[in-house]
């Protein structure tokens, strides 16, 4: 049996990136707003958050400065790796 390609679905997500620890309380409010559930936080200082838990179909996952979070097609929220989101997603108009 040899190995067969594939290629992802094209699908619309909604994404947000907690680009700087400042900007942790507005996507944690957003993942919020949309029926997500932030489970834990650290480092809530002067408005600043170095990273969040984020429930997931897997379990948490933590979101760090840096990172996109998105929401799926099943409005599933989750954290990505701005390498892989940057490799995987482009804007759409």
């Amino acid at each position: 049996m040899t190995a067969s390609k594939y290629r992802k679905k094209p699908v619309v997500i909604e994404a947000m990136r907690f680009a700087t620890e400042f900007e942790g309380e507005s996507v944690i409010d957003w993942i919020a707003a949309n029926g997500g559930e932030v489970v834990s936080s650290r480092g809530h200082v002067d408005g600043r958050r170095s990273e969040f838990g984020i429930k997931t179909m897997e379990g948490t996952m933590l979101a760090r400065p840096g990172d996109w979070v998105i929401r799926g097609v099943q409005g599933e929220f989750y954290p990505c790796n701005p390498d892989i989101f940057e490799a995987t997603y482009e804007a759409v108009e």
